[in-house]
């Protein structure tokens, strides 16, 4: 389906580190990056470097005081709260303006990449902090990678950008970020608010012209569910919006073993969710597509396994979900954790769901999820609510 492929890597992205006992190990995409290799998805695409992103860069969505005080912390690793360095979620750390601007960097080279027409699709598996704010570390995110990117692309003339963020987490910091401009679309699922950090995401929070999308699902919810409001949302939204790029973030903590979170997805859900924004982005953006990783803190049974998937969607070379994991990555997570190795790349589901077209059942707490996102925003773009 896809024509060339990028993948931004560089071995210093794992120096995102907040340290012992904080649940963003950087061990989640080493891990990833090595099954990936080991399987061959790597081989599908074009590995490329990457740079820091400079202060001008982060300062397109970032204040530059706050800029300036991410880096006074860096130099010496003592916290300030005042910007959120220092809290339980975002430990201050020697070194942590260069390792973040690094990840802002990565993502900054896929969108490069994709709008300069160098490659169709482009993927930092490193990226998707997408609750820092525009002078506040929160969320485990110190600078918001995705509207980095998303901003340099308005910056080179993009009329229209669609965001999608299927993060279990409201992607509250890129919605923020661009909340007043109609030029963004961003459509966020995720947890209900009233159930998860970080509190906001509800549909009435629809920004200019609808343009901000919330679709905030029940506690419980799996693929079936999930997959049921995705496809009532996303692609009548894509198809009506015609944006001129696609960008994804693709926090995997939707899966039923993630610890933070409480949705019941399987990487075989997941998996199904990836090839469904890869054939969106060619159907409504012209195949131009930039993605990235996001949360996911079970490190060793879903990240590597859900984001190795997403690669080999992006490289247009789906994995068999079938496909055994490779012995000499087996033996790597030995070493690098404490934790057994799933055996292969399927969790054995095949994920099944009705669609919205169907019927609409108002005692269904997904049905009314659905619904409520759906008024509020539909008309916004001229399409019925209830068709």
């Amino acid at each position: 389906m896809s024509r060339s492929v990028r993948v931004v890597w560089d071995d210093e992205l794992t120096s995102y580190d907040f340290g012992p006992g904080h649940p963003l190990v950087p061990v989640r995409v080493e891990l990833t990056m090595a099954l990936a290799r080991e399987l061959g998805v790597l081989d599908k695409v074009e590995v490329v470097p990457c740079r820091p992103a400079g202060d001008d860069e982060l300062a397109m969505v970032h204040k530059r005081d706050y800029i300036d005080a991410v880096k006074r912390v860096s130099a010496h690793g003592r916290p300030d709260i005042a910007i959120g360095l220092g809290t339980g979620d975002n430990p201050a750390f020697a070194g942590v303006h260069e390792a973040s601007a690094l990840i802002a960097g990565a993502s900054l080279a896929a969108a490069r990449a994709v709008w300069s027409g160098e490659a169709e699709h482009a993927v930092n598996v490193a990226g998707g902090l997408h609750h820092a704010m525009p002078a506040q570390a929160s969320g485990f995110c110190v600078y918001n990678d995705p509207a980095i990117a998303i901003a340099w692309m308005l910056e080179q003339g993009a009329a229209r950008i669609a965001y999608v963020d299927v993060d279990v987490h409201h992607g509250d910091g890129v919605q923020a970020m661009f909340y007043d401009d109609p030029r963004v679309l961003t459509i966020s699922l995720h947890e209900s608010p009233r159930t998860l950090f970080p509190g906001t995401g509800f549909p009435s929070e629809t920004g200019a012209e609808g343009t901000a999308v919330n679709v905030a699902l029940p506690a419980g919810c799996g693929d079936a569910g999930w997959l049921r409001a995705f496809h009532a949302i996303v692609p009548p939204l894509l198809r009506e919006f015609r944006p001129e790029v696609l960008v994804t973030q693709h926090g995997c903590d939707s899966h039923a073993l993630d610890p933070l979170a409480h949705l019941m997805l399987s990487v075989d859900g997941q998996r199904t969710a990836y090839a469904a924004l890869h054939g969106l982005a060619h159907e409504t953006a012209g195949g131009r597509w930039v993605v990235t990783g996001g949360g996911g803190y079970e490190l060793v049974q879903v990240v590597p396994r859900a984001w190795t998937h997403l690669i080999a969607e992006v490289a247009g070379h789906p994995l068999d979900p079938g496909t055994p994991t490779p012995a000499g990555w087996r033996e790597l997570v030995g070493r690098r954790t404490t934790e057994v190795p799933p055996l292969s790349m399927t969790d054995g589901r095949s994920p099944e769901f009705r669609d919205f077209s169907t019927g609409y059942t108002p005692e269904d707490p997904i049905d009314r999820a659905i619904v409520a996102t759906r008024n509020a925003v539909f008309p916004s773009h001229g399409l019925d609510p209830l068709m």
